[in-house]
């Protein structure tokens, strides 16, 4: 429900960006014309025709929407990653810099040079000012919201141990869900927490009389588990809210469903987003369409690059090696090569400053150049455009018995980027992290993360620096 209403939140915040950003497009023409560019009146001259043309202001509309997308991109509805004022103005002003440069592109393209450059001008500082403006207003009317003691809904946590520590530790983490703790009921008080301690399980009668209570979490450890039914009939006398954290949370996914068989409810802890048929559909039918175009634009590059492996050194110009994919089914993956010929291609790891590498095969690794054969992988039906990246079976034997949970990867198809990989995880870099941020992004695929994905990878530095094997 937490992640539903932040939703619902973006998708209202987002969709008021839109209509701002239309507003600045036809504020700026009234400025410029002192008039609306949809009234029928003539003899303004080129550039007015221009402006006062549907087709333009229906493609400042979709663009509108692009530079929104773009916003998703960046995080900029993505309350956890930029928190900063500061921060998501400096995002607007970058954004909206490239989104005014390309619709003037977009313009020249079509033939329509006559535009005006003051209207541009206009368009970028309004739009700028309008989304940096509204979000001073939230922000101000949120911190008097806070200042009343409005806005927030306030919680009483049920238990002192592990499972009332990560809610709170949580809570700390995500202060845009606008959660306040008033106390915590437990056997004895816990120095590591920061909310007020409200006494035994003996005062929960008292505590719930409170009537700016909102909500009650129940966050029992296994050993606790006989306070259940009486927290639940608690709380049912006086008519509050129920949320409750179970002390098998580590093992379960972000988004875990359940099933009901007749009085039996049956939590499935390893269900994806991909064991839904048109999610499934969906993906593919984005990896198909997504190399297609890729390999047709890179096509030069890898033509290029081919030519420079040739001639760097002896041996193939494409690297084919054993990696695990789908269901743990092997296949070959294909890069350009950029490693001599060695005997260690098929379990040494290399790094950043392998000897093993040509002078051209550090080139074209630096700008992940040595990656683009995958396009094909990933038509094939080998790899998708974004998810996990991919091991060889000596890594995959190796790490199943190290690190837990290794082998959830391996329910979805490898990707050429992934979300470890924009995330800093790339090479040789601790993999029991890059499992985690694997599984997260298993457990919690939509179609805007893997757009995101591909957004920060083209825009965000290199592709992936893979920890290749050759």
């Amino acid at each position: 429900m937490l992640g539903k209403n932040q939703r619902i939140k973006s998708l209202i915040s987002s969709a008021i960006d839109v209509l701002l950003l239309l507003a600045a497009y036809l504020l700026a023409n009234y400025l410029r014309f002192s008039w609306l560019p949809f009234l029928e009146e003539g003899g303004a001259g080129p550039a007015l025709e221009i402006a006062r043309s549907p087709a333009v202001a229906l493609g400042w509309t979709g663009y509108a929407v692009a530079l929104v997308i773009l916003y998703w991109g960046c995080g900029l509805y993505d309350a956890s990653r930029l928190r900063g004022l500061w921060r998501r103005s400096c995002t607007i002003a970058l954004v909206n810099a490239l989104g005014v440069v390309g619709f003037m592109a977009l313009l020249f393209v079509f033939r329509l040079q006559n535009f005006s450059r003051t209207v541009m001008a206009l368009l970028y500082l309004l739009a700028t000012a309008f989304l940096i403006f509204r979000r001073i207003l939230k922000r101000w009317y949120d911190r008097a919201q806070n200042r009343r003691g409005e806005g927030f809904r306030h919680l009483l946590v049920v238990g002192g141990g592990k499972m009332a520590g990560q809610y709170l530790l949580a809570l700390e983490h995500n202060p845009y869900y606008s959660f306040r703790v008033d106390g915590y009921l437990a056997p004895c008080p816990n120095p590591a927490f920061k909310v007020r301690y409200l006494g035994g399980y003996d005062k929960m009668e008292i505590a719930l009389q409170d009537p700016g209570l909102d909500e009650v979490v129940v966050a029992l450890d296994a050993a606790e588990m006989n306070m259940i039914p009486k927290a639940f009939a608690a709380c049912d006398k006086q008519g509050i809210r129920i949320t409750m954290v179970p002390f098998y949370n580590d093992y379960l996914p972000a988004r875990p469903t359940i099933d009901v068989l007749g009085d039996c409810k049956l939590i499935n802890v390893r269900q994806t987003p991909f064991d839904n048929l048109l999610n499934a559909f969906v993906k593919r039918l984005m990896d198909v369409v997504g190399s297609l175009v890729l390999i047709v634009l890179t096509s030069p590059i890898m033509a290029a690059v081919a030519i420079g492996v040739k001639l760097s050194s002896p041996g193939p110009v494409i690297f084919r090696q054993e990696r695990v994919g789908l269901n743990k089914r092997p296949f070959m993956m294909y890069k350009f090569r950029s490693m001599r010929v060695n005997a260690d291609e098929e379990s040494g790891w290399s790094t950043n400053h392998d000897p093993r590498k040509t002078r051209f095969g550090s080139l074209i690794r630096k700008f992940s150049l040595d990656e683009l054969p995958q396009f094909f992988n990933v038509l094939k039906g080998d790899m998708s455009l974004v998810g996990p990246r991919p091991e060889v079976p000596y890594h995959v034997e190796h790490f199943k018995e190290e690190i837990p949970r290794y082998l959830v990867r391996q329910q979805v198809r490898p990707g050429v980027t992934g979300w470890a990989q924009i995330n800093g995880l790339r090479g040789d870099t601790d993999i029991a992290e890059r499992i985690r941020y694997d599984i997260w992004y298993i457990e919690n695929w939509t179609v805007a993360l893997d757009i995101k994905i591909l957004f920060r990878t083209v825009f965000g530095g290199k592709m992936v620096n893979d920890e290749s094997i050759e």
